[in-house]
């Protein structure tokens, strides 16, 4: 069976509802995911915008959301997950807009890609307190066993 991350409520490369952006409610979207590769100790979950600011002339990667060392059985997020109900174990890195969780996207231009990476990796990596995707993908380096993503996009309705 090949590792994979979904969605049940957008497709891979499609329109992410409202409900989880800037413009809904902007909670998180369920995930669930396929078991991991045999020798898998932790997953980590990045959830990123390569279009940032402009998808026409971006110029840098937004982070949207940290976790890291989710446990290999989680299987699955429910959406709108709180910090207190993430799997037991599972560690929440710094975003962008500077806090610790799930920040929706809210682009300012034009249409992005919402890069939802599931890394599964051969260890558990150390708790790194306020940290963010750039320490979290460093410490990962020698460590990924597999990985899988998916693309959600999205319009703000006044850039539409």
């Amino acid at each position: 069976m090949t590792f994979e991350i979904t969605s049940p409520v957008f497709a891979d490369k499609t329109k992410m509802p409202a409900l989880y952006t800037c413009e809904g409610k902007n909670i998180s979207p369920p995930l669930q995911w396929t078991a991991p590769p045999a020798g898998t100790k932790s997953l980590v979950l990045i959830n990123d915008d390569p279009d940032a600011p402009d998808p026409a002339a971006p110029k840098m990667t937004w982070v949207h959301w940290v976790l890291y060392n989710l446990p290999p059985e989680a299987g699955s997020l429910p959406e709108a997950v709180q910090d207190k109900d993430l799997p037991k174990g599972t560690l929440i890195g710094t975003n962008d807009r500077q806090f610790a969780g799930y920040s929706g996207p809210c682009p300012p231009i034009g249409t992005h890609r919402y890069f939802f990476k599931l890394y599964a990796l051969d260890t558990v990596l150390p708790d790194m307190g306020n940290t963010t995707k750039a320490e979290v993908v460093k410490k990962m380096e020698g460590h990924i066993l597999a990985q899988t993503e998916m693309i959600g996009l999205y319009v703000k309705k006044e850039n539409a």
